[in-house]
């Protein structure tokens, strides 16, 4: 049995005056899946968001949500659909119970159905122990935890997320990846927007990878690290002389730098016999190595293969463009 197509976009184009956000994209996300928009700023992952989410139209292409086509109407694709944000939308002078129970009075559930609903997501979020404490002491994670609680008091079958982790600690990442996989595996469905590859490559069944607005590659992460041949040698360095020595040494145009790791990495065909030309390059030019590694392809080298740079951009507004 085909899974239900719940998003469906057909050549999707955008444009503010002379700039073009986004160029035909297409693209099919199914019930239950976590479709992530990859990209750096400025490769149109927002715009695609806000099209799809009804808050501005495209120039040209179709798409529809849970079946319905959001041109014609928006406001039934609107009732099924949720939408977080980067900044979570939250009350801070309320309470964490407080503010789920004024969104579900707005979604007109009753009493009982209200404070029930408000009970299931205050503990699918774990924040319990913090639900009649005023949101100005929540932390990051936690705030972004009840924008993301929220946004499910209808229990919409599609969730958009937009850079959910932008800014958040290593630990408040991962406990919002948590939450990420089980509505996924309740039957959300998820599109995720992210700068971050490792994200991606965590949540993702699919990956679109979009470079100037347009969609260059698409599949899971296992098929996009396929596209790239050979592992790379990892050759870290024992001290910052040996670093700076190495980095004007002739180790060939692919090479690169790690200034953060103190380290060199090369492609490879034959890990082995790379290896031995690096350590006998290093012992020539008395340079110190305290480890070798052999790294497998990740989605940062599937990126930087497909796009040719890693640089961030600013993808411009529209009110941006028009001043």
């Amino acid at each position: 049995m085909t899974q239900e197509e719940m998003i469906v976009a057909r050549g999707l184009t955008k444009s503010y005056r002379s700039t073009r956000v986004l160029e035909q994209v297409d693209f099919t996300v199914r019930a239950g899946e976590i479709y992530a928009l990859l990209g750096p700023n400025g490769a149109g992952k927002t715009t695609a968001i806000n099209i799809l989410t009804t808050l501005i139209k495209p120039d040209s292409g179709t798409a529809t949500i849970a079946g319905v086509d959001l041109i014609a109407h928006p406001e039934r694709v609107r009732a099924a659909l949720s939408l977080t944000g980067q900044n979570a939308a939250v009350d801070e002078f309320q309470t964490g119970q407080e503010n789920l129970a004024m969104m579900a009075r707005l979604a007109h559930l009753g009493g009982r159905a209200r404070k029930l609903r408000t009970s299931e997501l205050l503990a699918r979020f774990d924040l319990e122990a913090a639900s009649t404490r005023r949101v100005a002491t929540y932390s990051g994670g936690m705030r972004r935890r009840l924008d993301l609680a929220i946004s499910l008091v209808s229990a919409p079958p599609v969730v958009f997320l937009d850079e959910p982790t932008t800014g958040l600690d290593p630990r408040s990442r991962n406990q919002l990846w948590d939450v990420v996989r089980d509505l996924a595996n309740d039957g959300t469905t998820i599109l995720l927007t992210t700068q971050y590859l490792e994200e991606a490559d965590q949540l993702a069944d699919t990956i679109a990878v979009l470079d100037g607005g347009m969609l260059v590659a698409e599949g899971s992460p296992a098929q996009l690290k396929s596209r790239i041949s050979g592992d790379h040698v990892e050759l870290t360095f024992d001290d910052a002389t040996s670093y700076a020595r190495a980095a004007v040494l002739p180790f060939g145009a692919h090479a690169r730098l790690d200034s953060e790791r103190q380290s060199l990495v090369v492609p490879t065909k034959n890990s082995v016999e790379t290896i031995r030309e690096l350590l006998a390059m290093a012992s020539e030019h008395n340079l110190l190595v305290s480890n070798i590694s052999i790294i497998k392809p990740t989605l940062d080298d599937v990126f930087l293969s497909l796009t040719g740079r890693a640089a961030r951009s600013s993808e411009p507004t529209q009110q941006e463009v028009a001043a």
